[in-house]
């Protein structure tokens, strides 16, 4: 991601020969514009942005999969707009010794960026925490553990559902195409040796996706595979689909997977296998047939069978009677550890999510709200949705707009109506910036979990 604007190394050295000179800076207005970056105890940098006039509010910034890399914002015209806004930002680049899923640092070392944004620039009024994509799963995780550190959380796009979940839907989804059009793979998506062989093997199933998208049967199995992954049915420079055009729904998804989507989840498991130290994901005793009665695209992959002349139930049966991998106990374990959230809420939360997202699908926040409503946090929690295609695809304006509805939820302690799509629409409009796209939405069930 690249970097937000930065301050002039005139200013950024001032700051440092006061701080060394006098101490941190103890009042939130004390500061001018400037940059601040160190590095923290294991070796993970931070960064930091401060505006001209900083009206308190620290943004504690949490960034996706990827380079372990600081970031203080989701965007460089996010971080314009927020910075002009009076908002001070920082944020890490969690543990870059390890792997891109860094979460068994991440959260930690978020926490120890605050502090040392505390001690050497000042101390906020307010904190609040964003987090993005893989980020927002750290998110969620700050909001809850960060009582007394945190205030509250905006999430974007955020893995919310976890680690585990992850892994294991794409499992269904891989396992289902390497079956029907590269057998020879079955048995090679887990335990990948590296990233490089994540990258062979997922041009292995794209190739195989595009030879099988020519046929009637090979466009129903395609089907079978994108409701395990979950995966929209709006593609990018497209309309969406009407409701009952199964047809027109496959061909999005075909879009997504032609278009790279294999080429980026395939080599990510090998980084969290690393991460986790072991395979994460298991399909053995997993009734195919039940998973996909629990889908939100049954009915379209009962059509396209039927029109193909396929016998839905025979190839259910082939992937249950052949799915036999079992995962490492001591890796799942870990990965429970650290990448899941949802267990409670200490903090407000609210989480924005487009609705057509290929690469988090929406449906995890389903997952994420069952999570938190069986641990009696629903009353701080709360979920917004903008009706777009593509992974973290959102305007200045709606992060902004959810920012506002948490800042509405901490002055007030109530929700009220700051969170609902009309409200939200109407805070975006305006600002007068990018426009937005709220709607109201309540995503399906997450397919896939164990």
């Amino acid at each position: 991601m690249p970097r937000p604007r930065l301050s002039t190394l005139a200013a950024a050295c001032a700051t440092a020969l006061a701080t060394a000179l006098l101490g941190p800076v103890t009042g939130a207005h004390a500061t001018t514009a400037a940059h601040y970056s160190g590095t923290l105890t294991d070796g993970a940098t931070w960064i930091a942005d401060t505006p001209e006039n900083w009206n308190g509010t620290l943004l504690l910034f949490s960034h996706g999969f990827g380079p372990t890399t600081a970031a203080d914002a989701p965007s460089p015209a996010a971080a314009q707009a927020l910075l002009a806004a009076g908002y001070a930002l920082a944020g890490s680049s969690y543990d870059p010794s390890g792997s891109m899923w860094a979460l068994e640092s991440a959260e930690r070392d978020q926490f120890a960026a605050l502090t040392a944004f505390r001690r050497q620039v000042g101390t906020p009024t307010r904190v609040i925490s964003v987090g993005q994509s893989m980020g927002g799963l750290v998110n969620a995780r700050i909001a809850r553990d960060g009582a007394g550190r945190v205030d509250g959380a905006l999430g974007l796009c955020g893995l919310v559902a976890g680690g585990v979940d992850l892994d294991n839907y794409q499992l269904d989804a891989e396992y289902t195409l390497a079956t029907f059009f590269d057998p020879a793979d079955a048995d090679a998506l887990v335990n990948l040796d590296s990233q490089a062989d994540g990258g062979a093997l997922a041009d292995r199933l794209t190739k195989a996706v595009e030879a099988a998208q020519q046929t009637p049967a090979g466009r129903a199995r395609i089907a079978l595979a994108a409701a395990y992954l979950n995966l929209t049915d709006w593609a990018p420079g497209q309309q969406p689909p009407a409701r009952g055009d199964f047809a027109g729904q496959e061909q999005q998804q075909y879009a997504w997977l032609a278009q790279g989507l294999l080429g980026f989840i395939v080599p990510a498991r090998w980084s969290v296998e690393q991460s986790a130290g072991g395979n994460t994901s298991w399909n053995k005793g997993v009734d195919y047939a039940g998973l996909l009665r629990g889908s939100a695209h049954a009915k379209q992959v009962e059509a396209l069978y039927r029109d193909a002349g396929l016998d839905l139930r025979t190839d259910l049966n082939q992937l249950t009677r052949g799915a036999d991998i079992t995962a490492d106990p001591a890796a799942v374990a870990r990965l429970k550890r650290t990448s899941t959230a949802g267990q409670s809420l200490a903090v407000p939360l609210l989480d924005i999510h487009t609705t057509a997202d290929q690469l988090v699908p929406v449906e995890q926040e389903s997952a994420f709200a069952g999570r938190v409503r069986a641990a009696g946090d629903s009353a701080l929690l709360r979920q917004a949705y903008v009706a777009r295609q593509s992974h973290c695809n959102f305007t200045t304006a709606e992060v902004v707009a959810g920012l506002h509805a948490v800042e509405h939820r901490l002055d007030t302690g109530r929700w009220d109506d700051a969170a609902s799509a009309a409200q939200l629409q109407r805070s975006a409009d305006e600002l007068g910036l990018d426009g937005a796209a709220f709607t109201d939405y309540r995503p399906s069930r997450l397919t896939g979990t164990r």
